[in-house]
């Protein structure tokens, strides 16, 4: 049995997402930092290691899934450029050394910023006017581990009646566009709003978000001078929303609903329910890559009709 035998959504996707991605812009960002070989064994080829690694956040394997995947999947050596006639894939030392090179360089959000310049060039604008949301990432809560001891850099938070224990992504979404020009990671017991100011690129006019956001005004135009706040208000036991306001919350969802998005590629698509690796810097990086791709699946049509 193959690991991925759903062949003609499967290929249709690993077509596409080759068709519109920058590999020679990509290739060229990472390329100072990439090992030259001296001597002894041939370095791989940095774009079939970018390759892989780019399967890796698609379909959510580790370095030895991802080893494994490459010897099952047809398609997936045809994506990666590897034809094992003629060479042997890159084992999991080799997937997770270049996984480093990428943390080592913060290389994460460089490639996001490159991924959205690339957009910009083919005609996606950014506008003004920002989503502000952000979403919870588990992190296993277990002690069974060699520390004894759950990830410190992850912390709890309740939303409902649910505690939850792991890191939030916050992103900032445009209003018109739908994709992600700002990201932000912290903890899970970081409150949403907290966030808001990093979020925003400055030159807003309306910024949306839900009832978290509320009454952060100051905040707000501290980094968008100009934006006016659009959030969703909030009920109170004491006072609960008016006709007026339940409408105009009503409106305001319809916009904001466009955040909602990218975090099902990223979670549900992609499967980044969970974190990959213990403490933030990994996660936050690995996320940099991930909502750069996003954008790049959001953006799809448009980029292959252009």
């Amino acid at each position: 049995k193959t690991l991925f035998p759903y062949t003609t959504l499967f290929r249709s996707f690993l077509e596409q997402m080759d068709s519109i991605l920058p590999w020679k812009d990509m290739v060229a960002l990472i390329e100072p930092f990439y090992p030259k070989s001296e001597g002894g064994r041939p370095a791989i080829a940095l774009e079939k290691m970018l390759r892989i690694h780019f399967l890796q956040h698609w379909f959510g394997l580790s370095d030895p899934a991802a080893e494994e995947a490459i010897h099952d999947s047809k398609a997936m050596r045809e994506f990666a450029r590897i034809d094992l006639g003629n060479e042997s894939a890159p084992d999991e030392t080799t997937i997770c050394r270049f996984r480093h090179l990428l943390e080592r360089n913060n290389l994460g959000s460089q490639i996001f910023g490159a991924l959205n310049d690339f957009l910009r060039q083919n005609g996606v604008k950014i506008s003004t006017g920002s989503i502000v949301d952000a979403t919870i990432i588990s992190a296993p809560s277990s002690t069974k581990n060699k520390e004894g001891k759950r990830d410190s850099e992850m912390h709890q938070t309740k939303k409902g009646n649910q505690w939850y224990f792991g890191m939030k992504l916050h992103i900032g979404v445009d209003s018109k566009a739908g994709v992600i020009h700002s990201i932000a990671t912290t903890a899970a017991n970081v409150h949403d709003s907290q966030m808001l100011p990093v979020l925003l690129h400055g030159k807003e006019r309306r910024v949306y978000g839900d009832s978290a956001y509320t009454g952060q005004k100051m905040k707000m135009q501290g980094a968008a001078p100009q934006a006016r706040d659009f959030t969703n208000r909030k009920g109170f036991r004491n006072k609960g929303l008016s006709d007026m306001d339940y409408l105009s919350n009503r409106r305001k969802s319809a916009v904001r609903a466009k955040a909602e998005y990218p975090f099902l590629v990223i979670k549900h698509l992609w499967g980044f329910t969970k974190i990959r690796y213990r403490g933030l810097f990994k996660n936050s990086h690995w996320l940099q890559i991930t909502c750069g791709l996003a954008n790049l699946y959001i953006k799809r049509r448009q980029l292959l009709s252009a």
